[in-house]
Parts: structure tokens; C-alpha cells; sequence
């Protein structure tokens, strides 16, 4: 691997007082992630470590040239997709073939780690309804559907899950652009010839293969398909679908420049969400990676740490592989299949009766007198699970509830019932 070639001879040139460039930058990053690597002394977990830290100097040897050479979009071409590229769900053909389900793969991704709600693990292991974890619930789906569309040849067994590492990358020290780390730390042929491939988070409850869709998708000989739905106030800073100079792009927050920040987040000109629900034809995903290749657009993200230091995160979103695909293209789909727990208030929604589980997914409380769940405040006191959980003894009932707004170190105990504002 090229970026880890003489580790101890970069790592010298690291004293050396020379100016900042993305080209010292980069031999200095390789240098330490060299060093990272000697920290890890299992040759089994290295091999893996190894892989991950190559993929990781790519994308930061691509966050460097970008700065060097002032790539970013430009935002007069940027537009609102034109309506033929923009399909509603409602126009869809109600009737699905179910043989298509045959050829699908699901993927669920864990997305964040929950650290702004305190998690230091996988969220998906997080109870979310009735006892049960967002992966439990995934499972419940798929066996759902495999009892029912007679997809699987094991309907009767347990479901064949595979699974495996996202990609770890370091946290950047923003000051020196080094790694924060100092430390390293089936049944397999397949039954099917797979096709397609559905792809959301574990913590969107709401997202299941649609039958509906997936008969889109064959019938349009689509390539590539995102779900978006129309924004809320609570979205604005969520990713969108845009035109880009004619071309299909997925524009995040962090990609925008400064001075058009508002704009991005402005309703008038952006109406809609990524929901990262996404729909990918394998053989032409394979075409592009035995082609031309994919580089996803880098998403550069600042944190702080628990003790108050700077540090960069590259981000790359799987939607911004749509400009990647010719035949591509956004479905705006209902907002129950948009039901993600990004932080406590959310998971208060999700655990209380607005919503009860029926097969694996939430299903919206019929009883409720609105269409709309309610808004949902609370203070910093319940910023992690831990603080949630002390202060929540049982999940409140909200049936009823329009908005619910906590300041302060409040306890909520018994069986309680909130009701209008």
C-alpha cells in the first residue's frame, strides 16, 4: 500500500519545520497512521485495520487536493430537480409483482454511532419498542417478508444475516490535521441471482422494501432510486436532491458555502429530504466500479471532544453516489417511511403509542386525533440514553399530545399522560 512506504523516513520529515502543504499534510498523516498501525499487534485484526487506514488516506489525500485546489460546487448551477426526475409515491403502480423480491438484497446500515445521545456502541443494539432493538425489529421485517413473499428457502428458520465492518475512519485534530487516535484497537453462496439492492438505517423504523417501488424500479430499468420526503422545521439542515449543472446530486449541509447557508435550508428553495432510503441496480453499480470508478463526494464535518478539542470528520453519504448513474432518479415517498432517531426526543416518539409495531415496522396510531406527530423539546437533561432513561421511568402516553416542550432537570414518574400543548 503506497501511502505506508517508508514510515520511519516520513515520520523524520514530521520535525522538520516546513510550511503546511496538502503534500506534507498527507506524508505526515500517512506517517501516523503508519505509526497507528504498529499498534496493533494481532496479524489478523492488522490485515483488517490496514484496509480500513488505506481506504481512509484515499479520502483523506482527496479532502486535501480538493483544498488545495479549491474544489467545491458552484452554487449558481445548483437548482431544485426538474418534476420529471421528482415521482410521487401516490403515482405508482399500486400492484407490485412479488417475484421481483427474489432478486433483492436488503442492506441496513448502522449510521452513526449515537454519540450525541451518549451511546458509545452500535445504535442499532439500542431498545427502541417492547423490549426490542432496532436490529430485532429489522429482523422481524425480514422474516415478514420472507414468510410472505416466499422469497427464502429457509421460511422456517432463523434469518440468514451477514454482516460486517462499516468503515472506521480516524477523527483529525483540527489544529495539526493528525489522527486523534493513538492506538489501534454463512452461509455465503447466495440462492438467488441478486439484482437490486435496498439500502436505509437501522434506526429508520420506516423503512421497509416496498414492493411497490422495487416494481418501479424494474419496469423504469431504473438505475438508481432516492426516496425523499417533503421537509419539516425539524429537516432543515437535512441532505437534498438538486439539479447540478444537469446532473443528479446529493447536496448536504457541509457542501454549501457560507454565505448561501441560509438558502440551503430555506423551504422556498429546497422542499425536499433524503431520506437515505436508497434503491441500486447491482449490475449497474457494477459497471461503474469496474469502470470509471466511484469517488463519493467528502463531507467535512467539525466536533469537539469531551474535553473541548477541535476535530474533523470526513463524512461520505452513499446517496451522493447518484451522480454516478445516468438513469437515476427521486421518488417522494410518505413520511412514515421517514421515521429516524437522531436524539432522545425521537426516541421518545418512537417508544410511545403514536406508534405500535406490526411485523418489524412502526405503524401510526389510527386513534389519534392529528395526521402529524407531535414536536417533542427537551433540555440537555436528556441529551444521552442514560439521563433519558433516569428521568423517563415509563414512556409517557402522547396520543393526545401536540407539543411537548422540557426546560430544566425534570423527573417524570408512574403512568403519566400528556395531552395538548
Amino acid at each position: 500500500m503506497p501511502f505506508f512506504r517508508n514510515p520511519t523516513s516520513s515520520f523524520r520529515k514530521r520535525n522538520k519545520k516546513v510550511p503546511r502543504t496538502p503534500y506534507t499534510t498527507t506524508k505526515t498523516m500517512s506517517s501516523e497512521i503508519a505509526r497507528l498501525l504498529d499498534t496493533q499487534p494481532d496479524p489478523a485484526a492488522r490485515k483488517g485495520f490496514e484496509t480500513e487506514m488505506s481506504s481512509f488516506m484515499q479520502t483523506f489525500s482527496r479532502y486535501q487536493s480538493n483544498k488545495e485546489h479549491g474544489i467545491e460546487l458552484d452554487w449558481d448551477k445548483i437548482r431544485p430537480p426538474p418534476a420529471e426526475q421528482l415521482i410521487p409515491y401516490e403515482s405508482l403502480k399500486s400492484e407490485a409483482d412479488l417475484k421481483g423480491f427474489s432478486k433483492l438484497a436488503i442492506l441496513k446500515v448502522n449510521g452513526g454511532l449515537g454519540t450525541s445521545m451518549g451511546m458509545k456502541g452500535a445504535k442499532s443494539a439500542l431498545e427502541v419498542k417492547n423490549g426490542l432493538t432496532f436490529l430485532d425489529l429489522t429482523v422481524q421485517q425480514v422474516q415478514h417478508l420472507n414468510t410472505t413473499m416466499r422469497t427464502d428457502k429457509y421460511v422456517n428458520h432463523p434469518v440468514r444475516i451477514l454482516t460486517f465492518n462499516q468503515s472506521r475512519y480516524p477523527r483529525i485534530l483540527k489544529e495539526s490535521l493528525l489522527p486523534c487516535p493513538k492506538h489501534a484497537e454463512d452461509e455465503s453462496r447466495a440462492w438467488y441471482p441478486l439484482e437490486y439492492l435496498f439500502i436505509s438505517n437501522s434506526d429508520n423504523l420506516g423503512a421497509i422494501a416496498d414492493p411497490v417501488i422495487l416494481q418501479h424500479m424494474i419496469e423504469s430499468e431504473s438505475d438508481f432510486i432516492m426516496e425523499v420526503t417533503n421537509k419539516t422545521k425539524s429537516d432543515l439542515k437535512g441532505g437534498t436532491l438538486v439539479d447540478y449543472d444537469g446532473s443528479l446530486r446529493l447536496l448536504e449541509l457541509g457542501q454549501v458555502p457560507h454565505e448561501h447557508v441560509e438558502d440551503f435550508k430555506s423551504v422556498f428553495n429546497f422542499k425536499i429530504l433524503n431520506t437515505n432510503n436508497l434503491w441500486v441496480n447491482l449490475k449497474a453499480l457494477k459497471r461503474i466500479l469496474d469502470g470509471e470508478g466511484m469517488d463519493l463526494d467528502i463531507i467535512e464535518k467539525t466536533r469537539y471532544t469531551d474535553n473541548g478539542k477541535g476535530v474533523i470528520q470526513l463524512e461520505t453519504a452513499a446517496g451522493s453516489a447518484v451522480k454516478h448513474f445516468k438513469q437515476a432518479h427521486g421518488i417522494i415517498v410518505p413520511r412514515r417511511r421517514f421515521i429516524p432517531v437522531k436524539n432522545c426526543a425521537d426516541l421518545l416518539l418512537v417508544m410511545s403509542d403514536i406508534y405500535r409495531v406490526e411485523n418489524g415496522h412502526l405503524v401510526f396510531n389510527t386513534h389519534r386525533p392529528f395526521q402529524n406527530t407531535p414536536t417533542i423539546k427537551l433540555s440537555d437533561d436528556f441529551k444521552s440514553i442514560e439521563q433519558f432513561h433516569a428521568r423517563f421511568k415509563t414512556i409517557p402516553s402522547i396520543a393526545d399530545l401536540d407539543l411537548l416542550t422540557v426546560t430544566g432537570d425534570v423527573y417524570f414518574g408512574g403512568s403519566a399522560i400528556f395531552e395538548g400543548l
